[in-house]
């Protein structure tokens, strides 16, 4: 990333950033609003929850929830959203918006869509899903099956962004961002 700026509040649409459309750009479809996306993120978080404790509780039935792999998640939110401003080659920008549950880092630079599945994963990788599976080979470290627990379903947007470009997204399509939406093109040879 060349630059990394902490804005602050996220308030409405016009804070970020927009670029010029390429020729045949196609927007994703996806939830129209901030609003409609953290509805829709909250409700997948909520699934995630008890679908990941379902899993975990088979697996070892003696688990017990970690208040401090709880607060450990919250506090990794933050970096949680710094490795995606990683994944960025050019300027990134840091918004919250902690009443609707949204802390989220924006750029417009194009990506492929293997970079920008990456880039959506890098985080909940680093502290979902690397967590979970060293808490199912180390039961006893249940402060790391409670931190996979909680971060797999704080990528809840992150699942979304994922889906809409894996199905939406023809093979050689580039995606970026302007303003609060994705949108892929044909680039041309």
């Amino acid at each position: 990333m060349k630059s990394f700026k902490i804005v602050g509040r996220f308030k409405d649409e016009s804070q970020l950033d927009t670029r010029e459309h390429p020729e045949g750009a196609v927007a994703f479809r996806e939830p129209k609003s901030a609003k409609a996306l953290s509805l829709i993120g909250s409700l997948i978080s909520v699934l995630l929850i008890f679908a990941v404790w379902l899993l975990i509780t088979a697996v070892h039935s003696d688990f017990k929830f970690s208040i401090a792999g709880f607060l450990l998640a919250y506090a990794l939110m933050v970096p949680h959203e710094f490795l995606h401003a990683l994944c960025f080659q050019g300027d990134v920008k840091m918004y919250h918006a902690l009443t609707k549950g949204m802390l989220f880092v924006h750029g417009t630079e194009d990506m492929t869509k293997l970079r920008f599945v990456m880039m959506s994963l890098c985080p909940n990788i680093a502290f979902g899903f690397v967590p979970l599976i060293l808490y199912f080979i180390f039961p006893q470290l249940h402060i790391l099956g409670t931190l996979g627990l909680m971060s797999v379903a704080f990528g809840a947007g992150d699942y979304i962004n994922i889906f809409n470009a894996l199905t939406q997204m023809p093979k050689g399509a580039l995606t970026y961002l302007s303003g609060f939406h994705s949108y892929w093109y044909i680039p041309k040879a």
